[in-house]
């Protein structure tokens, strides 16, 4: 049996052979199968370095990978997709957004910071889910609370039996049925009675737009404390530490129903959560599971040598990079996170670089390769197509949202294929994302006019492409700015 989250998490991955792997991410991403293929090894890897013997477990090192290829091609999309898929931390950042110690920008170490943060509000979710009903039963006793104070005489510390007040004092209540009761005990059942009906109509959702007055609790102001250029990040966590020392005061607010279910479900999370036990489980993720994909990673690769202009930090970020890749020990507002076995899934285009541009040490550390083929028109049809979350089917899905109907006829759909895969060979290749440009201008005019021309099935065939996009693929001019 799993003895913490983190190994359940793990076991998961028992069921993800690579080949189910590979069949998930081709719901999402058509072709690369290279790409997958390498990915789904990698992650499976994880799982059989935690089978494999505790004297060898730790040498095992992680599959780091460098994708290859022209912008649009997928790079990203994988490995989102990949991180979803098993439920782990998963950030992505560019590589040309940061610069070498001693000059201004965010340093490398920033991302295994921004790593342990996703974890902790991946964890944190879980929990929510966990707990999710018994938060909500809270939050609606406090809603009602809320609505209907309880009234002194009929609150539980309220004198209940006949000694405490004197017989001579004391008011009976003669029910219809002609049985006797204390005034207090008929207060407190009418009381009972209406929270019972309040009760009913918050969860038949009917008082959601009701005002009420609910006592919220303000954060202490935001310190920035200044550091040297190339910390600023350490520098930050101070900030964090000292807001947390500052008083935090109470203010009372007046908001709906349904904006008072929000503030109080923070609250009751809070009360349910240990957040001890989610910063422990989210660090042990990190260091087990945690994913960063290292975008942009060409931008660094500089001739050796080169000086001079804005390059001038490029093997100094590489030299930076290197230990956190091969593995050692970053200082976070959490603690020490090893990045031992954080798998670093690079990706460039290299089209002006090359990946031997990199310091051998950086090279070494990324032993998998693989490069990405650029998309064919083919395979743009499919895109369009076959993934679950296909551009027709987007559009589609808004169309409807007016109440119409939007449909593609295959040679539409092929003379589409065709425009884009046209406008990549005769300018920039920017792949799929290219699908993004020609259809919205395709469709400029379908959206814009939508809402007036009531729900007539709107039908898209290749002679409407045609006619739409004919003078703009032809005019260079225009191509440029609008393709």
């Amino acid at each position: 049996m799993p003895t913490n989250r983190t190994e359940q998490a793990l076991a998961r991955l028992a069921d993800l052979t690579p080949r189910k792997i590979v069949a998930e991410l081709d719901r999402y991403i058509i072709g690369q199968a290279d790409a997958k293929k390498a990915v789904a090894i990698a992650l499976r890897n994880r799982w059989r370095r935690q089978r494999a013997p505790e004297s060898i477990r730790e040498e095992i090192a992680p599959n780091n990978i460098i994708l290859i290829g022209p912008t649009g091609v997928g790079k990203t999309e994988i490995a989102r997709r990949l991180a979803k898929l098993t439920g782990a931390p998963f950030i992505k950042v560019e590589a040309s957004k940061f610069t070498e110690v001693g000059y201004v920008g965010r340093d490398v170490e920033s991302m295994v910071r921004d790593l342990v943060e996703s974890a902790i509000d991946l964890v944190r979710t879980e929990r929510e889910q966990e707990m999710e009903d018994l938060a909500h039963d809270r939050v609606d006793e406090r809603l009602l609370d809320l609505l209907l104070p309880t009234p002194a005489d009929a609150a539980p510390g309220a004198p209940q039996s006949a000694g405490a007040v004197p017989d001579a004092e004391r008011v009976f209540v003669i029910s219809p049925e002609g049985s006797v009761t204390a005034e207090q005990d008929a207060v407190r059942d009418r009381h009972k009675r209406t929270r019972d009906k309040l009760r009913q109509l918050l969860i038949d959702g009917q008082l959601e737009q009701r005002e009420i007055e609910v006592e919220v609790t303000q954060r202490g102001p935001q310190i920035d404390v200044a550091g040297q250029p190339g910390a600023p990040d350490a520098m930050s966590n101070i900030g964090d530490m000292l807001s947390e020392l500052m008083p935090k005061r109470k203010k009372k607010r007046t908001v709906t129903v349904a904006d008072a279910r929000r503030i109080l479900a923070d609250e009751e999370f809070d009360k349910l959560i240990n957040h001890d036990e989610v910063v422990a489980d989210a660090m042990d993720r990190v260091e087990k599971l945690g994913i960063i994909f290292l975008d942009e990673i060409d931008k660094i690769a500089g001739s050796r040598g080169e000086m001079g202009g804005p390059d001038v930090s490029r093997e100094g970020v590489q030299r930076d990079l290197l230990p956190i890749v091969e593995g050692s020990n970053v200082p976070t507002k959490y603690g020490m996170v090893k990045t031992d076995h954080v798998l670093f899934v690079a990706a460039g285009a290299f089209h002006v670089s090359k990946p031997s541009d990199l310091i051998p040490e950086l090279q070494g550390r990324f032993p998998i390769r693989v490069e990405l083929k650029p998309l064919t028109e083919a395979d743009f049809v499919r895109i369009m197509t076959e993934p679950e979350n296909a551009l027709t089917k987007q559009y589609a899905a808004l169309v409807a949202a007016e109440g119409a109907t939007l449909e593609f006829a295959d040679d539409a759909i092929k003379e589409i294929a065709r425009t884009a895969a046209h406008v990549n060979q005769k300018m920039e290749n920017i792949g799929a994302r290219r699908l993004h440009t020609v259809m919205t201008t395709l469709l400029e005019d379908v959206l814009y006019e939508l809402p007036d021309r009531g729900t007539a099935p709107i039908k898209v065939d290749a002679k409407v492409v045609r006619d739409r996009l004919k003078a703009i693929a032809e005019d260079e001019d225009l191509r440029r700015y609008i393709l």
